[in-house]
């Protein structure tokens, strides 16, 4: 399928640019996939969409402070992007520089904010790099004390304190992602605790998000697009809890995305999901016909990008255009801090 197929027309001013005043403020637009059907509500209302025999699995990855500045020898400025460590011991971490032409390999870089130094040692593609700290060097205290929150390039401002707390799930847990799962920020303790209390069972899944969630398609043909790799894992539990929901005939609702791919992408040919962790480079465009997933409640996403793809593979890509078009007529909120949708 042509890229073009995904394109649609969005006024900028829908683009959030801070969150709603409270999570549950957020508007919630309900698919129905089999009649094509559209209705108005809000997030507070979903637990009345859910059954008891449903479970929900989200992703509960924490985004870290992963932004800072960085200086060149020459003395320039520049942005960087934690992005992961390159292994446990946490002295070689993968960097997105911006500009990345500025570093040499063998060279020294600094990290001013952050009063770190370190040398690239290895280049890797998009803009990254693998820089080595020294030895013992507890870079992710050093982000956590004085990194800035990585806020999406479409958000035009700098971050702020609340920018900690509201750009994060109130059940985040793990560090790693540089990006938040956004369809879990509308989320509240106390909508969780409704859900719990109609007997809806909640499941968590990790998968670290990476900056390839930004990353547009550049390709003209969907099909030759491709995701990057990404961390994931599924626990003993949460795979128990799959195929419990399988085996009594209820409904599997993905929250997110990034729920979603790791679902899709870690099912067998039994359709099972095995615990376990790696990386996933799922990539879910039309046509496509869900193996284990059978909704998902999501945010709305921008035009042209593989998160728009996604969501047109798991429900048509002629119903979400009608939904987005519907979405935009009444003004709702889109992406990171925007409104949600869910699709049954």
């Amino acid at each position: 399928m042509n890229l073009s197929d995904f394109r649609f027309e969005l006024p900028p001013r829908l683009i959030a640019q801070r969150p709603s005043l409270r999570r549950e403020d957020a508007r919630l637009l309900v698919v129905d996939r089999a009649s094509g059907g559209l209705s108005d509500t809000s997030i507070r209302t979903l637990v009345d969409y859910l059954d008891p025999k449903d479970l929900l699995v989200r992703n509960n990855s924490r985004v870290f402070p992963a932004r800072t500045a960085t200086q060149f020898p020459s003395g320039a400025l520049g942005e960087a992007l934690f992005i992961r460590p390159v292994s446990a011991a946490g002295s070689d971490w993968v960097v997105l520089i911006r500009p990345s032409k500025k570093v040499r390999q063998g060279g020294a870089i600094t990290f001013p904010e952050i009063n770190l130094d370190g040398v690239a040692v290895k280049r890797g593609g998009e803009g990254e790099w693998v820089i080595r700290f020294p030895e013992g060097t507890g870079v992710l205290d050093t982000l956590h004390a004085n990194g800035r929150i990585p806020l999406p390039p479409y958000i035009k401002r700098e971050p702020d304190e609340e920018d900690r707390r509201r750009y994060q799930t109130v059940y985040a847990s793990p560090d790693g992602s540089v990006a938040a799962p956004t369809a879990g920020l509308h989320f509240t303790d106390d909508l969780l605790d409704q859900l719990q209390a109609k007997g809806i069972e909640i499941a968590s899944i990790t998968l670290h998000v990476g900056p390839g969630t930004f990353r547009p398609i550049r390709v003209d043909s969907i099909e030759d697009h491709e995701i990057e790799p990404e961390a994931y894992e599924i626990s003993v539990p949460a795979a128990t809890s799959i195929a419990g929901v399988k085996s009594r005939a209820g409904r599997l609702i993905a929250v997110g995305t990034t729920t979603v791919r790791t679902l899709e992408g870690g099912v067998g040919s039994e359709g099972v999901v095995s615990p376990g962790r790696g990386f996933t480079d799922c990539y879910i465009y039309p046509p496509y016909s869900p193996r284990l997933v059978d909704g998902m409640l999501t945010n709305f996403h921008l035009p042209g990008s593989s998160l728009f793809v996604l969501v047109c593979g798991m429900a048509g890509t002629d119903l979400m255009q009608k939904a987005y078009r519907y979405a935009i007529d009444r003004d709702y909120r889109f992406y990171s801090y925007g409104d949600a949708m869910l699709i049954l």
